[in-house]
């Protein structure tokens, strides 16, 4: 389930992933479209609105090229919902052994939340070894990351929450974060205006930034 499984190793070499509240499920397929022209093939629809799962179906039946997952998993039953709607990743706010359970049941990989050392081995000893660290900024952002390093070598974050073009590039440089979530990728405004052409534009300019980092 975690780690590193496949999807882990996808969403480690794109270095980014989309986190997109869909209000409606009739943009999804054109918006996770847009998301991989630009390149980068994936996308986390966050289960806050009615429209996720059927949001959730259309991308697994038309966009089968593009890496699903479901955000804000919070309840083994929404655990079976997104399995039903063919999530193929699963990402939650906080760390919870019942959410944790029925992902490994279901076999799909589960990327829970933590915040504090605490959280990070409750994680641990359910054999996970990348976790969000949410919210990343709120939470003492990049340097609270590297601080975390020191103490648990073998795990890696994938910060969200307050990650921006103008700080993702700090993230990115550490060692120990496989990836960025960010909603910047697929804001409200530009998928209210169905601006799928400048949604690709930001999902390029995404992978720009993560190559420059990894190159350097």
């Amino acid at each position: 389930m975690n780690p590193m499984s496949e999807p882990l190793r996808r969403i480690g070499t794109l270095g980014l992933i989309p986190v997109v509240e869909l209000a409606a499920a009739a943009p999804a397929v054109a918006l996770a479209q847009a998301l991989a022209e630009g390149g980068l093939p994936i996308i986390e629809i966050t289960l806050r609105s009615a429209a996720a799962s059927e949001a959730l179906r259309r991308i697994a039946g038309e966009a089968p090229q593009v890496l699903l997952g479901a955000g804000t998993v919070r309840t083994p039953e929404q655990v079976d919902a997104a399995a039903a709607a063919g999530a193929r990743f699963l990402v939650a706010p906080g760390f919870n052994a019942r959410v944790v359970a029925r992902a490994r049941e279901r076999d799909l990989t589960m990327i829970p939340g933590v915040c504090t050392p605490s959280e990070v081995e409750h994680a641990c000893e359910a054999g996970l070894r990348v976790l969000k660290f949410f919210p990343a900024e709120a939470c003492g952002g990049a340097g609270a990351l590297a601080a975390l390093a020191g103490p648990y070598p073998e795990v890696r974050f994938m910060p969200t929450g307050g990650i921006s073009p103008a700080n993702a590039r700090r993230y990115l440089a550490l060692d120990n974060v496989i990836a960025c979530g960010g909603s910047w990728l697929a804001d409200r405004r530009l998928i209210a205006a169905r601006d799928f052409a400048a949604i690709s534009v930001r999902a390029r300019e995404g992978c720009d930034l993560v190559r420059a980092v990894r190159e350097r």
